[in-house]
């Protein structure tokens, strides 16, 4: 099936330079870490209009509490993780951490933020009520990438860039309790909770995809794009999308089969690395800069 482009790029602000991206499907809106202008970038996903930008700092990762439509952003080199209110437009709290942060993930039963160490090899864990830091997970690779959470169990998978695998951790103990082997990856990058699959996506940037059971079991593996760097879902589960050097591929996965590609587009612009999913509309949406700007367009799985 297609990907198709339905919307022409909008502009944004130029600073040149784009993260990690994230959708809230129940607030219709569309999360970008613009990190070289150190704002968190809004966007409307019905009208694709951008609604403003907020000062957090030089964010990378990006996740939004579903029960309040807050939104967490790991800031970077600030070495902060902020709290915003995306109707405001302003931050709500921040709270200090002992290093730079990547990406994030976000445990909605605890209301816990999880926060890789850039660079490092340290996971800070945040109450993302309370705004405080309440923990450190020393993971066994100091080079860390994606960290996701299954919602229904509060278990964290982290993925080891350099670990040639990825980590199970027990929210209970903040611990890691197991490190699941991948070798069939190299240089492991994104990595995907699914909760209708009940399976761990995790991706390397030779382009392959591999799913696994909760508890670390190789279910089967699929070809991709090289050079992936962020991998997506809605809040089915039942879809993946996944990007990198300008190509953008949607995955479909189910539980007890490896993974399937089901649409794929080269989309030209080669700064594409990062992208959201609405489960609920099938739009995909996409954020780059290029000589001519800075940009977000909405693209669609059909």
């Amino acid at each position: 099936m297609p990907i198709a482009i339905v919307a022409p790029p909008q502009p944004v602000p130029i600073f040149s330079g784009f993260d990690y991206v994230t959708v809230d499907e129940l607030d219709h809106r569309v999360y970008a870490a613009h990190s070289k202008s150190d704002r968190l970038l809004i966007v409307d996903s019905r009208s694709g209009h951008v609604e403003g930008q907020v000062d957090v700092g030089p964010m990378h990762g990006v996740k939004v509490d579903p029960s309040t439509g807050d939104v967490f952003t790991g800031d970077g080199t600030d070495n902060t993780l902020s709290k915003v209110d995306p109707v405001a437009m302003k931050v709500l709290a921040s709270v200090d951490v002992p290093g730079n942060i990547d990406a994030i993930a976000y445990d909605p039963q605890r209301r816990r933020v999880y926060a890789d160490q850039d660079g490092g090899g340290s996971v800070y864990v945040i109450d993302g009520a309370t705004m405080k830091m309440i923990g450190t997970i020393t993971m066994p690779a100091d080079d860390l990438e994606s960290p996701d959470v299954d919602p229904k169990t509060g278990i964290l998978y982290q993925n080891l860039a350099n670990g040639g695998g990825f980590a199970i951790v027990d929210p209970a103990t903040l611990k890691v309790v197991k490190v699941v082997k991948t070798p069939e990856l190299q240089d492991n990058h994104p990595l995907v909770f699914s909760r209708a699959a009940n399976q761990v996506i995790v991706g390397g940037e030779n382009g392959v995809l591999s799913a696994y059971t909760p508890d670390g079991t190789h279910v089967g593996d699929v070809q991709v794009q090289l050079h992936i760097d962020q991998c997506n879902t809605g809040s089915k589960g039942d879809l993946l999308v996944c990007a990198g050097r300008g190509v953008v591929t949607v995955i479909a996965v189910r539980n007890g089969v490896a993974p399937q590609v089901v649409g794929r587009i080269d989309t030209g612009h080669r700064g594409i690395h990062t992208v959201g999913i609405d489960e609920r509309t099938s739009d995909i949406w996409v954020v780059w800069a290029d000589a001519r700007g800075d940009w977000v367009q909405r693209l669609k799985w059909s």
